[in-house]
Protein backbone atom coordinates (compact mmCIF):
# COMPACT_ATOMS: atom_id res chain seq x y z
CA UNK A 1 0.00 0.00 0.00
CA UNK A 2 1.40 3.31 -1.04
CA UNK A 3 0.55 6.56 0.78
CA UNK A 4 1.33 9.97 -0.70
CA UNK A 5 1.05 13.35 0.95
CA UNK A 6 -0.21 16.40 -0.88
CA UNK A 7 0.19 20.05 -0.03
CA UNK A 8 -3.50 20.52 0.66
CA UNK A 9 -4.04 17.70 3.14
CA UNK A 10 -2.32 17.04 6.43
CA UNK A 11 -2.49 13.56 7.84
CA UNK A 12 -3.76 13.24 11.41
CA UNK A 13 -3.24 9.52 11.67
CA UNK A 14 -2.63 8.48 15.20
CA UNK A 15 -2.22 5.15 16.85
CA UNK A 16 -5.61 5.24 18.59
CA UNK A 17 -7.61 5.90 15.40
CA UNK A 18 -9.37 2.91 13.89
CA UNK A 19 -10.68 2.13 10.47
CA UNK A 20 -13.33 4.24 8.68
CA UNK A 21 -12.53 7.40 10.58
CA UNK A 22 -11.63 10.69 8.98
CA UNK A 23 -7.91 11.06 9.50
CA UNK A 24 -7.27 13.78 6.92
CA UNK A 25 -7.90 17.49 7.53
CA UNK A 26 -8.16 20.06 4.73
CA UNK A 27 -5.51 22.77 4.94
CA UNK A 28 -6.07 25.69 2.60
CA UNK A 29 -3.14 26.70 0.42
CA UNK A 30 -4.46 30.29 0.25
CA UNK A 31 -3.29 32.49 3.10
CA UNK A 32 -4.99 35.85 3.74
CA UNK A 33 -3.13 38.86 5.09
CA UNK A 34 -4.31 41.47 7.59
CA UNK A 35 -5.38 43.91 4.88
CA UNK A 36 -7.55 41.28 3.22
CA UNK A 37 -9.13 40.41 6.57
CA UNK A 38 -9.89 44.09 7.17
CA UNK A 39 -11.45 44.46 3.73
CA UNK A 40 -13.55 41.31 4.20
CA UNK A 41 -14.81 42.48 7.61
CA UNK A 42 -15.66 45.92 6.14
CA UNK A 43 -17.61 44.24 3.32
CA UNK A 44 -19.48 42.03 5.79
CA UNK A 45 -20.40 45.05 7.93
CA UNK A 46 -21.55 46.91 4.79
CA UNK A 47 -23.74 44.00 3.70
CA UNK A 48 -25.26 43.69 7.19
CA UNK A 49 -25.92 47.45 7.19
CA UNK A 50 -27.69 47.23 3.83
CA UNK A 51 -29.82 44.36 5.10
CA UNK A 52 -30.74 46.41 8.17
CA UNK A 53 -31.65 49.42 6.00
CA UNK A 54 -33.91 47.35 3.76
CA UNK A 55 -35.72 46.00 6.82
CA UNK A 56 -36.08 49.51 8.29
CA UNK A 57 -37.46 50.97 5.04
CA UNK A 58 -39.88 48.07 4.74
CA UNK A 59 -41.23 48.95 8.18
CA UNK A 60 -41.67 52.60 7.17
CA UNK A 61 -43.48 51.42 4.04
CA UNK A 62 -45.98 49.66 6.29
CA UNK A 63 -46.26 52.90 8.25
CA UNK A 64 -47.42 54.72 5.10
CA UNK A 65 -50.01 52.04 4.42
CA UNK A 66 -51.29 52.22 8.00
CA UNK A 67 -51.47 56.01 7.75
CA UNK A 68 -53.57 55.77 4.58
CA UNK A 69 -55.96 53.31 6.25
CA UNK A 70 -56.26 55.55 9.31
CA UNK A 71 -57.10 58.53 7.06
CA UNK A 72 -59.79 56.46 5.36
CA UNK A 73 -61.21 55.44 8.77
CA UNK A 74 -61.33 59.09 9.85
CA UNK A 75 -63.14 60.07 6.64
CA UNK A 76 -65.68 57.27 7.06
CA UNK A 77 -66.25 58.25 10.71
CA UNK A 78 -67.02 61.82 9.59
CA UNK A 79 -69.45 60.50 6.99
CA UNK A 80 -71.11 58.36 9.66
CA UNK A 81 -71.61 61.40 11.90
CA UNK A 82 -73.14 63.33 8.99
CA UNK A 83 -75.48 60.43 8.23
CA UNK A 84 -76.52 60.22 11.89
CA UNK A 85 -77.43 63.91 11.83
CA UNK A 86 -79.43 63.44 8.61
CA UNK A 87 -81.18 60.42 10.13
CA UNK A 88 -82.12 62.39 13.23
CA UNK A 89 -83.42 65.27 11.12
CA UNK A 90 -85.48 63.00 8.90
CA UNK A 91 -87.00 61.08 11.79
CA UNK A 92 -87.86 64.13 13.86
CA UNK A 93 -91.38 64.26 15.25
CA UNK A 94 -92.27 67.37 13.30
CA UNK A 95 -91.33 65.69 10.04
CA UNK A 96 -93.41 62.65 10.95
CA UNK A 97 -96.42 64.75 11.88
CA UNK A 98 -96.26 66.71 8.62
CA UNK A 99 -95.90 63.60 6.46
CA UNK A 100 -98.67 62.53 4.10
CA UNK A 101 -99.23 59.31 6.07
CA UNK A 102 -99.82 61.22 9.31
CA UNK A 103 -102.20 63.65 7.59
CA UNK A 104 -104.30 60.77 6.25
CA UNK A 105 -104.87 59.38 9.78
CA UNK A 106 -108.04 60.15 11.67
CA UNK A 107 -108.55 60.62 15.39
CA UNK A 108 -110.30 57.77 17.18
CA UNK A 109 -113.91 58.39 18.22
CA UNK A 110 -114.40 55.72 20.87
CA UNK A 111 -111.70 55.03 23.45
CA UNK A 112 -112.01 52.23 25.98
CA UNK A 113 -109.54 51.43 28.73
CA UNK A 114 -108.97 47.89 29.96
CA UNK A 115 -108.69 47.48 33.71
CA UNK A 116 -106.93 44.58 35.34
Amino acid sequence: MSYTRTVQFNSRRQSNWGRNQNTVAFASAVKLGPVTHTVLIALMITVLGLIYLTQATRASGYDYAVSAVEDKIATLADQKKDLEVDNARLTALKEVQNSSVAKAMTTPTDIQHVSQ
